[in-house]
This record gives C-alpha cells, structure tokens and sequence, in this order.
C-alpha cells in the first residue's frame, strides 16, 4: 500500500522558521489561498484571530507550510505550538550536499541564523549537527 506523508515541525513562530528552511533547502512556501481564509471568516468557521499577516499576505496563524519547488518530496509544515523547544530532536533532517561542499553549505546556514552544535563521525563518514533559529536540530554530510 502507497502512503505519502509530510514532515511537522512544532515551532513557537511558523512563519518566520518555514521561510528559514525554504531558504535552507531551497524550497518554497507553499501559497496562502487567501480567498479561502476569507470565506472560512466570513462563514464563522474561523475568526479573524486565527489569521496574521506575513509579508503582507493573508495566512492562518497557526501554521505554515513548504514544499519542494517540483512537488516530488514530502510537504513540511511548521505548527504554533505553545512551548518553547527544550529537550534533544527524537527525529531530524540530514541535508546531504557533495563532501567538498559541507564547510560551504554549514557556513551558509550559519550566516543565514543557523548555530553548530558540534562535529562528529563514524568511519569515513562525518557530519556537523547544527540548530536552526528556534533549536530544531539539523545535520550537514
């Protein structure tokens, strides 16, 4: 049986991390279809509460979302959740790039508000666990 899945990040600002990660990978966000949270408003299925403005367009506060720029990955969505990030990821994302480009790749991501946490390796193979700006753990190989 097929499944398909996405991929959740709970974050305490959705937008602003779902932009940093479309930036990271080299994704986009998905659109806002702003003529839908319109009409759930003016139905009383939402209110205006459950909405912001990010880079002036209408979307719902409580989540964004990104995807691969052809459709072919998973979707991430990034979702408000109350508290902030405390304790190590159980789950993380591993961005592979070719190994001349790691040191490029990691330096990038820290210009861009990454912080390295520390280097590590296994047999030939190494990486550099980093934290994006609210803490979620990535890894660079």
């Amino acid at each position: 049986m097929a499944h398909t899945f996405q991929v959740t990040v709970d974050c305490t600002d959705p937008h602003p991390l779902a932009d940093w990660w479309a930036e990271a990978l080299g994704w986009r966000r998905e659109p806002s279809d702003e003529a839908f949270i319109r009409r759930m408003v003016a139905e009383g299925h939402a209110s205006g509460s459950d909405t912001t403005t990010h880079r002036g367009e209408l979307v719902w506060a409580e989540g964004a979302a990104i995807v691969h720029p052809d459709g072919t990955m998973p979707r991430m969505l990034f979702q408000r959740v109350p508290e902030a990030k405390t304790v190590k990821n159980r789950v993380h994302l591993d961005l592979r790039v070719a190994p001349a480009d790691v040191e490029a790749e990691v330096a990038r991501l820290v210009a861009a508000g990454a912080t390295e946490l520390h280097r590590a390796s296994q047999g030939p193979h190494r990486w550099v666990t980093l934290a994006d700006p609210e803490g979620n753990e990535l890894c660079v190989s």
